[in-house]
């Protein structure tokens, strides 16, 4: 079962919308505001073995989980992707995926470019993949510092590490530099319209076409 887009009523496929980014850079702002003005998105869940940070749900910014389960749940292929970052496992777990996918709903992806490639390799037709760059490099430093989240430590390591992490930029579809939260919120949401509306995304045309020729 697929459902209809709401403006034509044609059926169509959903999609596996990526974004990433170094952190610092804005791609879980971005992400957050993209489900605030787009209620057909909804965020793939993640499992993580990382402890919860103020404010995060268990089963709502992520499932929590021990490293041994973590580990058995890849190797019984529960995963669609998984990665180790910063010592600790993350991993998108494959069956609500795939069934929003099949049922014509939009799963948005807070992942890295190992995330991103993995998912290249199982739904590429399914996938789009945006990447966040921030306008310089003392601009991520201070977005990472203004967090006050982590100790000095993860933050130089978060630093040393954003270099490579851009390096993969032109693995990407699209490309948005976050030099202003709105613009690029504005941005991200019109790849998501333009990516609704591919002609090999939407299921429904050809009966749709076809109901029209026959009027």
């Amino acid at each position: 079962m697929t459902t209809p887009n709401a403006n034509t009523g044609i059926a169509r496929r959903g999609m596996l919308f990526v974004v990433s980014s170094p952190s610092g850079a804005g791609k879980t702002t971005l992400s957050r505001r993209l489900m605030e003005r787009d209620d057909g998105i909804e965020m793939s869940v993640s499992y993580t073995t990382r402890k919860p940070r103020v404010g995060e749900v268990d089963g709502v910014d992520y499932s929590f989980v021990g490293e041994s389960t973590f580990l058995r749940m890849k190797n019984e292929g529960a995963f669609l992707e998984s990665a180790k970052v910063f010592d600790n496992y993350y991993g998108t777990p494959k069956a609500p995926v795939m069934d929003a996918i099949e049922e014509g709903r939009d799963v948005l992806f807070d992942i890295d470019w190992q995330g991103a490639q993995q998912l290249a390799e199982v739904a590429r037709g399914d996938l789009v993949t945006v990447f966040i760059l921030p306008p310089t490099r003392a601009t991520l430093e201070e977005r990472l510092r203004n967090r006050a989240q982590d100790p000095e430590e993860i933050v130089q390591r978060r630093m040393a590490q954003a270099d490579s992490e851009m390096s993969h930029y032109a693995e990407y579809g699209y490309v948005i530099v976050n030099s202003d939260i709105q613009t690029a919120s504005d941005q991200l949401w019109a790849i998501l319209q333009a990516e609704r509306l591919k002609r090999t995304r939407q299921t429904g045309l050809r009966a749709f076409v076809q109901s029209v020729v026959s009027q």
